[in-house]
């Protein structure tokens, strides 16, 4: 850094010493030894003077009682307002459903702040590093608690800033607090074999490098970590395909660094002429950066000895980027490139603060939750315009992406010049026509059941919602008190007091419930569960008989629903002490602890840790629906059923006058599966009514 510069900072650090003279941490420890390693943290990100002296002095306001006038008047302005935005944030709520509105408002101050200067967030983030570094000294509750904020707020908003440095290791904390036995098991599995990957990636780099070299491609050829979070989910989605550690094939991977942009491409021809790219897992971020700057091409070849190898193919630029994000725009060393493409890599904040002021608090928390933390697709306008949305995203939320009124008018759609229904998925690639009415015309109630998934963006949500807001109060009373009627007869309840449900949703009155169910604050779903007591959301009356029982599942490493057998040679049942060994072509056989076959094995290491899961029980419960009759009514009634994973235990039909009326008796779990159901067969063509019929009783 600049002398100058360095004055500023050396000056903090003084101020910081001397006002946390006397004061410790948890730990016993100096207290200043956390704003010195914070600042270490923020000068590893490679920002400027003023971020490290605000580094230095962010907790002196609030546990030293000096005003932040003062550090404005010894530090300047600048110091000053970052010292006062990061004080703002110490207070923050992970964005949870329970969050109350202090903590709502508390999360929304920190995107303000960000947008005013990113660098608080930055600040905040190389606060929270340090924090969780030395989370050991807390309580068990404590250290739950501020890993799992890190683990929901921080990973993610780090992962959108585009910062891997703080990402990484922030989620592989946060996952050693959260979730000790299954952090330390993959540790243990990652390092039982790395002296072994890294030989074999050490012979890759040569023969890689060697192969660019005679091309004329000068690049750095290196392998590539894989924080244990990570791997930890690569485990559980392999263990679930019946696969093995070993079978892990981005856990050997290589990282190329080249020069120029072009020479990316001229380096994947070299590589996939070597080796052969496996089909399906090839993606150029380059073309296509992701919505957090990163650039790079992904590729997956066949390597020496039949070994899948991932490989990244990228500029020093890119690698740059890609390791501190938005960080990078303020890089002091001398000769760097001003990054004059900042404001446009960071658009999806301020649109995140368009929306801040037009959304209600917890909105704004669920677009957060879903449209900015969420994976991303990336899809085309027609004219070529790339717009972001989360993964999941439908042609509605593109459409009310682009504007609020092409939403509200929207009537269909085409993907890649096919008409497609307003619920389909859209993936990256995709170029998105939308169909709209000229006329004035609203959104459709539907669009709002979440059983139907027609939205998945918060933002879209809440614009049909103030849509509907705005209509007149009495007709969407109205409105409300049919859905409700609706409801409570589909789901067989009985509620003469209307007082109770408003009190039930915590309203004053009835009328201001119907309010909030007619204009879709309140969802058809949330009646399903809230309306009936505890013990009835368990099992959906009057059925107090389960039909049957399925047998338990077995939990492999905590994770149900992974390829498992019970071992015939000891013949395990429920209750029983139990423990799995991973085979090799039929996935965890499942022992009695005590069984001969176990006591006798040698390789203890393929010996994992098992449960009995929990028992199913499904409930009988019948339905009626009504539909004009076609062809291909029943056919269609079943495949909706059959998605939601629900057997049709007995079905009778009957036909008059057009009109089929089909009686089912369903296996059902509980009530939100009931209602979600019963919400999807009313979307089957020509259905006109779904109710919950009355269920037979013994005699």
């Amino acid at each position: 850094m600049p002398e100058k510069d360095l004055a500023l900072v050396e000056k903090a650090y003084e101020f910081a010493l001397k006002a946390h003279e006397g004061q410790l941490r948890r730990s016993g420890e100096p207290y200043l030894d956390h704003p010195l390693e914070t600042a270490s943290i923020v000068a590893d990100l490679q920002l400027d003077a003023s971020s490290l002296a605000a580094a230095l002095l962010h907790d002196v306001p609030e546990d030293c009682g000096v005003p932040l006038q003062e550090i404005s008047d010894r530090f300047g302005h600048e110091v000053g307002r970052l010292v006062e935005g990061v004080t703002r944030l110490d207070k923050l709520a992970h964005p949870g459903e329970d969050a109350s509105e202090s903590q709502v408002e508390s999360l929304r101050k920190m995107f303000v702040a960000m947008a005013e200067d990113i660098r608080v967030v930055l600040i905040k983030l190389a606060d929270r590093m340090h924090n969780m570094r030395t989370l050991k000294p807390l309580p068990p509750k404590d250290r739950q608690r501020v890993a799992k904020e890190t683990m929901e707020l921080f990973v993610p908003l780090a992962h959108r800033l585009g910062i891997w440095q703080l990402e990484w290791e922030l989620e592989d904390l946060a996952f050693r607090y959260l979730e000790a036995k299954k952090y330390h098991e993959t540790a243990r599995l990652v390092a039982s074999r790395r002296a072994e990957r890294e030989r074999y990636i050490a012979r890759v780099c040569r023969t890689l490098e060697d192969e660019l070299a005679s091309a004329g491609i000068d690049a750095d050829v290196g392998g590539r970590p894989k924080n244990l979070y990570s791997t930890h989910i690569k485990m559980e989605k392999y263990a679930s395909q019946g696969k093995e550690f070993s079978d892990i094939y981005d856990l050997l991977a290589l990282r190329v660094l080249v020069e120029h942009s072009q020479d990316c491409y001229s380096a994947l021809g070299v590589l996939h002429s070597l080796w052969h790219p496996l089909p399906g897992q090839f993606d150029d971020f380059i073309a296509t950066p992701k919505g957090n700057m990163y650039q790079s091409l992904h590729t997956v070849v066949m390597g020496p000895e039949a070994r899948p190898l991932e490989i990244q193919i990228r500029t020093h630029e890119m690698h740059r980027r890609a390791e501190y994000g938005v960080a990078a725009h303020w890089r002091y060393k001398e000769g760097a490139k001003p990054d004059i493409g900042f404001e446009e890599k960071i658009t999806w904040l301020r649109q995140l603060m368009e929306w801040q002021r037009e959304l209600s608090s917890y909105a704004f928390v669920e677009s957060l939750t879903t449209d900015i933390f969420a994976d991303e697709v990336f899809v085309y306008t027609p004219k070529g315009d790339i717009k972001e949305l989360p993964a999941g995203a439908t042609p509605l939320d593109f459409a009310y992406r682009i504007h609020t009124d092409l939403g509200h008018r929207c009537v269909g759609a085409k993907v890649n010049g096919r008409l497609v229904s307003l619920d389909c998925r859209l993936h990256s690639g995709d170029t998105v026509e939308i169909v709209a009415t000229k006329a004035e015309r609203g959104p459709s109630r539907d669009w709002l059941n979440p059983d139907l998934g027609f939205v998945k963006t918060a933002h879209a949500r809440e614009k049909i919602r103030q849509w509907f807001r705005k209509q007149q109060r009495e007709e969407n009373i109205e409105r409300g008190r049919a859905l409700l009627e609706k409801e409570l007869k589909r789901l067989g309840l009985s509620l003469g007091d209307h007082k109770r449900i408003a009190a039930v949703f915590k309203f004053d009155g009835l009328d201001e419930f119907l309010v909030a169910l007619g204009c879709g604050d309140i969802s058809r779903r949330q009646i399903a569960t809230q309306l009936t007591a505890p013990e009835e959301r368990r099992r959906p009356p009057p059925a107090p008989t389960p039909h049957r029982t399925v047998a338990p599942t077995i939990e492999v490493l905590g994770v149900g629903d992974l390829l498992t057998h019970l071992a015939t040679c000891c013949n395990p049942v429920p209750g029983d002490d139990i423990v799995g060994f991973v085979t090799r072509t039929r996935g965890v056989s499942v022992h009695r602890r005590d069984c001969p076959n176990i006591a006798s094995e040698d390789e203890k290491e393929r010996l994992v840790k098992v449960s009995w899961g929990k028992v199913n029980q499904h409930y009988p419960v019948p339905v009626h629906v009504e539909a004009w009759d076609r062809v291909g009514l029943l056919r269609d009634i079943s495949a909706v059923v059959s998605e939601e994973r629900v057997n049709i235990s007995s079905v009778t039909s009957t036909e008059k006058d057009g009109i089929t009326s089909i009686n089912l008796v369903l296996e059902i779990t509980d009530n939100r599966q009931l209602s979600r159901l019963m919400s999807k067969l009313e979307g089957v063509r020509g259905v006109t009514n779904v109710t919950r019929g009355e269920t037979k009783r013994e005699s």
